[in-house]
């Protein structure tokens, strides 16, 4: 649990979050959010619950409301929080040749994926960098439902239609869909009172594509970024607001808060998951970011197949920094082991729930080893740490 901080410490972790978001996000005033950034279906609900306004991958959100980082990151882990991520994007693929396109320009493998399955992916480029991490849904037969980080909708669109075979059409529906994300252990409990029991996704990876919340159509997904369980809820963009309100109603005697980018950060932190553009990109592998799970080297050839298999073995692996001295890890900074540097930091910062400092780091595979003591270079500090296996928390199930 997370012990008592002083002003300082607190101060450090604020600015650690706001780090973590790197140069996509920063402080705008009301005028400048007008005039600047996309605005999600839920911005006005949004600065109606106090929301504080950031830019993050051209839109404007909120990264905590007045309950704080640290509360609603905590709510995640002991109760329920909502998140409005509409600023994700949504690419229809469809077409006799649907799945064959997605194994294609997909390293995982989608031959087996059945109806209401998702399956997670990246998406490399030629060299066996990283264009993206997404999720495929297949809604029905030739029919999948594609989800994509915010910063890359368009892009990742575009390298689809730049790779687009024939018997595939593509179809960039962004713009038609809200995202909601609630998570936590009470999730479900929560949802039930508001939608049918019945269709409620009872596994793991697994979607329902006609739900309903209080009679509005939704998707309903067992799916999350947080390390907890919860349902990632897909509706009509103009409804998004309406379904927001229905659960934080019907949620707040059981703890649920609503949740910003800093929560966020901190909860797909603490459980290991790698985000886009900072653990991997498109120079990073999705190996090398320790997604091998995801990689299927042995189905037919794939973008990026031939640069993955030519760097085996890895000559730098991703590892769990635990900081065992005083001082904030956050990225870029450069990891030292005997005087030596042997890789830097991906992602870093203050950890809540775990109640310390933590970060995910790129190392020499060879210098890589699990307890080994590590000193981080926190802008010419040496702060104490050592190597810590992934992820730094695992729900209990």
């Amino acid at each position: 649990m997370l012990l008592f901080i002083d002003c300082g410490v607190l101060l450090c972790y604020i600015l650690s979050v706001f780090d973590a978001f790197n140069q996509n996000a920063f402080s705008l005033t009301p005028k400048e959010v007008l005039l600047m950034d996309k605005k999600t279906p839920l911005y006005d609900t949004h600065v109606k619950y106090g929301g504080k306004i950031v830019s993050f991958g051209g839109f404007a959100l909120p990264v905590q409301y007045e309950s704080g980082i640290k509360q609603e990151h905590m709510a995640v882990r002991t109760a329920c929080g909502l998140f409005d991520v509409s600023h994700m994007g949504e690419i229809i693929v469809s077409g006799p040749k649907a799945v064959d396109f997605l194994n294609y320009i997909l390293t995982n493998d989608f031959t087996d994926l059945k109806v209401d399955q998702a399956r997670y992916s990246p998406m490399c480029n030629e060299h066996g960098g990283t264009v993206d991490d997404l999720i495929v849904y297949k809604r029905g037969e030739n029919d999948y439902f594609v989800v994509v980080n915010a910063g890359n909708r368009d892009s990742d669109f575009a390298w689809m239609v730049d790779h687009r075979i024939d018997g595939v059409e593509l179809v960039n529906a962004s713009e038609d869909w809200g995202q909601l994300a609630l998570q936590g252990p009470k999730a479900e409990a929560i949802l039930a009172k508001v939608a049918d029991p019945a269709l409620i996704p009872a596994g793991y990876y697994t979607a329902n594509f006609d739900a309903e919340i209080k009679g509005i159509p939704c998707i309903l997904s067992r799916t999350g970024y947080t390390g907890e369980d919860g349902f990632e809820i897909y509706m009509a963009a103009d409804k998004a607001a309406d379904i927001w309100e229905i659960l934080i109603e019907v949620g707040k005697d059981d703890g649920l808060l609503p949740c910003g980018l800093g929560a966020r950060d901190t909860l797909r932190m603490e459980a290991a998951m790698p985000l886009y553009g900072h653990d991997m990109n498109e120079d990073i592998s999705p190996k090398v970011a320790g997604l091998g799970f995801a990689i299927k080297m042995d189905k037919p050839d794939f973008i990026g197949k031939a640069a993955i298999e030519a760097a085996t073995p890895l000559k730098v692996r991703r590892v769990g920094i635990k900081v065992t001295g005083r001082g904030i890890i956050r990225e870029e900074c450069d990891v030292y082991r005997d005087g030596e540097k042997i890789g830097y930091i991906t992602s870093g910062t203050f950890l809540p729930y775990l109640g310390g400092s933590y970060g995910m780091a790129i190392v020499d595979s060879d210098k890589r080893e699990i307890g080994a003591a590590v000193q981080v270079d926190v802008r010419s500090r040496m702060v104490d740490a050592e190597m810590v296996k992934l992820p730094f928390y695992k729900r209990e199930k």
